[in-house]
Formats: structure tokens, sequence, C-alpha cells
């Protein structure tokens, strides 16, 4: 499947970690690709190896059965991953082939720019976390701007990066938060509850008919657009079918334009890090009705794409780097 990608050439492969170490050593490549259940040496060690030694990008290729660890190894630096339908060897395994081409050819492109090499761990320092926790304490000197809504939007990179961001957070604030992350059908449920516990928030996989509330994170379910109805205190979510022009899915242009049309003013829209240009429209609908726009800063994201097309539209309203997200969140909310 690779090498039906032209300008790519697969240079080697190998059946366990310490055979994985040996040939990058030895072949140099600018992209590995890799499954976590290996003998010897598994994949989490090899990926530690691959990231923070080497500096190189890993996109893993893992069964929807261990969403779990797909999470943690995305915690560990990997920067993507692409969904086996099945644990085991069979024809079934093609149906990835789509995918893979987009995620490999992706990252390729991003590092010819010289743009993609993980941070190590794919995290931003330890320190900016900690300096964080006196900036929430400042915050509830900032005007109150009766924002109701926070709508996330991230891809590549995104989960750490929203891990980050709920777990930062000193309590349960009184605004409801969405998030359309990329992600295909079978790992939000997982997820969700991953992200659930480490936050003072209540996070869950939305589903239909779900009420948007103060103190609750919906997450849009992998494969499906999240949109919204009502008024006021009664906003109802819908989970829809993406249409055939969303290019990205959960789409966040999709979500980012209902929360305008359903909160107006109401509403702050993020946009982190993440490939292409998903968001730059929906941030544009959010804008015209008065809303408040914040993107992720270059200098922690893990891909500067999103965020970049989101500040070339001329709506954002704030640039800031990961370990400030939380804190810029809840003074734009007007909250302590």
């Amino acid at each position: 499947m690779l090498e039906e990608l032209p300008f790519v050439e697969v240079v080697g492969y190998a059946i366990n970690g310490e055979e994985g170490i040996q040939k990058v050593i030895a072949l140099k490549p600018d992209l590995v690709t890799l499954d976590l259940e290996m003998p010897k040496m598994d994949g989490f060690t090899l990926l530690r190896i691959l990231t923070v030694r080497f500096a190189l990008p890993v996109i893993v290729v893992s069964a929807v059965s261990s969403a779990d660890k797909v999470f943690r190894a995305l915690e560990l630096g990997a920067l993507d991953f692409v969904a086996k339908p099945t644990g085991s060897a069979s024809l079934d395994l093609l149906s990835i082939k789509a995918d893979l081409h987009e995620k490999v050819f992706q990252v390729l492109a991003l590092k010819s720019a010289g743009q993609a090499a993980p941070l190590a761990g794919g995290t931003v320092p330890e320190s900016g976390i900690a300096r964080l926790m006196p900036s929430l304490a400042a915050a509830s000197a900032g005007a109150h701007h009766a924002v109701d809504l926070v709508a996330i939007g991230t891809s590549t990179g995104g989960p750490p990066a929203l891990q980050k961001i709920f777990s930062a957070f000193e309590q349960k604030y009184p605004f409801a938060v969405v998030v359309s992350q990329h992600m295909p059908p079978g790992f939000t449920k997982a997820f969700a509850e991953r992200l659930d516990r480490t936050s003072p928030f209540d996070i869950k996989e939305a589903e239909d008919g779900d009420p948007v509330l103060p103190g609750r994170v919906l997450i849009a379910p992998g494969g499906r657009n999240m949109v919204f109805e009502g008024a006021g205190d009664h906003v109802t979510t819908r989970i829809v079918s993406p249409s055939e022009s969303d290019r990205y899915i959960p789409s966040i242009d999709v979500m980012l334009g209902s929360c305008a049309a359903v909160y107006g003013s109401r509403v702050a829209a993020v946009i982190l890090t993440g490939m292409g240009n998903d968001g730059s429209m929906g941030i544009r609908a959010v804008k015209e009705q008065g809303g408040y726009v914040i993107a992720e800063s270059e200098e922690s994201a893990i891909v500067y794409g999103m965020p970049r097309e989101a500040v070339a539209t001329g709506v954002v309203d704030r640039t800031v780097p990961l370990d400030q997200i939380a804190a810029e969140i809840v003074q734009r909310c007007g909250f302590s």
C-alpha cells in the first residue's frame, strides 16, 4: 500500500522493537509506521526511542479494540494513527489504504517543510503546565464576556493537547464545551472516557439528543458530525452523517457554524494543532456573530497547520501556547 504512493520508498521493515532500532540506525527513514503489539521490545518502548532519541515522525497502525493503547501512544509522541479493522492479519486490512495514504503523504509533506518533528512525548514542557495554575487564579480579574459555550476543534496532535487543557482546569466551570477531534469511528468513546478520568468536567462521547449543559464536555463521535438546535438554556445535540463535501470528519467547520447559529456572540472557538484547514470557515461564522476566537501558537502546536490557516483568516482574537489556553478560556468566560 505504501509503495503505491508516488515519491515513497519503503526502505525496510522490522518484526520487533529491537530490530526496529537497528533498522532505523542503518536506514535513516523519514517516517516510521508502528504496530504496538510486537514480541521482545514492544511498540511503546520503541516509540519513546524513536520520538525522543531520533525525533522521527511515527504513525501508529493499531486495531480499534486497542483504542486506549492508541491514546497512550499519542501521549508518548506518536504523530497520528491509522485504525485497523481487526487485530489479526486479513484482507480487511486493505480497507485502511486511503487513510494510510493521506496521513503518510501529509506527514512527509510536513517533514519536507521542516515542521514534522514531534515534541518529545507529544507535550509541552511540564514547566509550562506549572506556570498555568497562577494564571488560572488570576483569570477572575478579567471582565465577564458572557461566553456560555467553548467549541474546540483539533486534528493531528489533538488528543494529548486536549488532555493537557482539560486536566489543567481547577474545577468544573459553569460553561459548556464541545469538541470535534478528527478521529475514525470506534475511538471517541474510549477517548472521552480517558479525558474524563483526569478532568473536573463531565466528559462523554456525544449522543443524539444530549443536552448541552454547563460543566459538561461533549466529544463528537468518530465518523459523524455534531450540530446543535434550540435556544437559551435548552440546546440539544444532534449527531448527523457527514456530507460528501466534508473532507475532515468530524467536521470542525460544521460544528462551529452550528455553534454560531445557535449561540451567537456567546461562543468562544478554539483551534488547536492539526493538519489541513478545517475550522477556518467555521471561525468566520463565529466572528460574524460576535464570538471570540483563539488559536494555538506555533511554539506549542505539534502540527501548525490548522492554527496557521485560522490566523490567516484575520479573525483570530488571541494566539496563545497550549499551556495558556485553559487560562485564556477561563478568563474569556469570566469565571474564577
